[in-house]
């Protein structure tokens, strides 16, 4: 029996529907802008451009890197939005170095290795050496400020020191503990001194040229024991002529780190400034000796903000610090009282809610609940 007309329609209504539905689904949404390397013709690769050096390799994919996208990454949909711009920089400018200069002087360099007959030999041989210092002279020059930058402010000195503030470390601040008659305990960018090791002050050696007038400090950023915002100035030598801090202005007398027992690490700064004069630090002058912690109680902030005007900060070196035995005759002998001691107070067991038939629990449940301190025995 033929079927009626109606219903041979509606079929045929239902099949176009579902064809027009997965038509629809089939479209791709068209993206919001150009994709990567979209602009490439990758069938005639011979036209692409070429580089004739890593280095124009690298500037260009920088480039591409820092140029506007309309997709985002990972960090820009999860990490906090932090604009590198708002962040102000007092530091020293950069120097200027000329590329040209130092591309003739790497190729210099890498044309007189392969010419080295000796240097080949060692270098099949696996018994080439490398001069450390040289090579640290070249990182200071270079890309070491950059590096200190980060470290710091990993450590959060910017954060602390100059409420977010940052500079480059433009000069290299040597700084190391005599440790007995022959050892020397350096002072790098986050290691870690004990306080027997930094009971005199240290040698600090940085390259200055003649007459320029520097000012160096150290302080502790987490060690005060009234003010969660405060420092303790430990040293502080100002008007420094050259590098020859011996005759500076001894401001505030060098006082050996002591951070109190329990308290953890501490993080002790040296500061250097450079002055484009001389300049009058009366209102900063600490008796000698000082032993009383109110008249150390520092603000490198509002340091820097009163003196601005006249010094920039350059160089940066930084350890932690944490108790020693040494640390109880600094409170008891030099600054006559009694050493503070932090414990940490744990918190009481918990214990749920007793159960008035406990199922499938062990004997001594109850020992739990006892109401008197009588020692228990088991593990909850």
């Amino acid at each position: 029996m033929a079927a009626p007309w109606w219903r041979v329609l509606l079929y045929e209504c239902r099949g176009w529907r579902g064809f027009g539905t997965s038509a629809a689904l089939g479209r791709r949404t068209p993206p919001l802008g150009p994709m990567p390397n979209e602009d490439i013709d990758v069938s005639n690769l011979e036209r692409l451009e070429k580089y004739r050096s890593f280095d124009r390799y690298r500037r260009r994919a920088e480039e591409e890197a820092r140029a506007p996208h309309w997709w985002r990454t990972y960090q820009e949909h999860f990490g906090e939005k932090t604009d590198p711009k708002d962040k102000i920089d007092i530091g020293l400018p950069p120097p200027k170095v000329c590329q040209a200069r130092r591309l003739l002087e790497r190729k210099r360099i890498r044309r007189e290795l392969r010419a080295s007959v000796e240097e080949e030999r060692a270098a099949r041989l696996r018994t080439a050496s490398i001069p450390l210092e040289a090579v640290r002279v070249e990182w200071e020059r270079t890309c070491g400020p950059y590096h200190k930058q980060r470290l710091a402010e990993y450590y959060g000195l910017y954060r602390d020191l100059f409420h977010g503030a940052t500079f480059v470390p433009w000069v290299p601040l040597r700084v190391a503990y005599a440790v007995g008659e022959e050892d020397l305990m350096p002072v790098y960018y986050g290691n870690e001194v004990t306080p027997t090791e930094a009971a005199q002050a240290p040698e600090v050696m940085y390259e200055a040229d003649t007459g320029s007038m520097w000012t160096l400090l150290l302080t502790n950023l987490d060690g005060h024991l009234l003010e969660p915002d405060a420092e303790y100035l430990h040293w502080l030598v100002t008007n420094i002529p050259g590098n020859r801090v011996a005759e500076g202005q001894e401001t505030c007398p060098y006082l050996p780190p002591f951070p109190a027992q329990g308290s953890g690490f501490h993080r002790f700064a040296f500061l250097l400034f450079k002055q484009d004069k001389p300049i009058d630090f009366s209102e900063d002058t600490r008796p000698s000796p000082c032993y009383r912690l109110a008249q150390r109680t520092f603000h490198t902030f509002d340091f820097y903000k009163k003196h601005q005007e006249a010094m920039t900060p350059a160089g940066l070196a930084f350890f932690q610090c944490r108790w020693d035995d040494s640390v109880t005759h600094t409170f008891h002998q030099l600054l006559d009282m009694r050493e503070p001691v932090f414990e940490f107070v744990r918190p009481p067991a918990y214990h749920p809610k007793q159960k008035r038939f406990p199922h499938r629990q062990p004997l001594r449940y109850l020992d739990r609940y006892r109401d008197s301190h009588e020692p228990t025995y088991g593990i909850y």
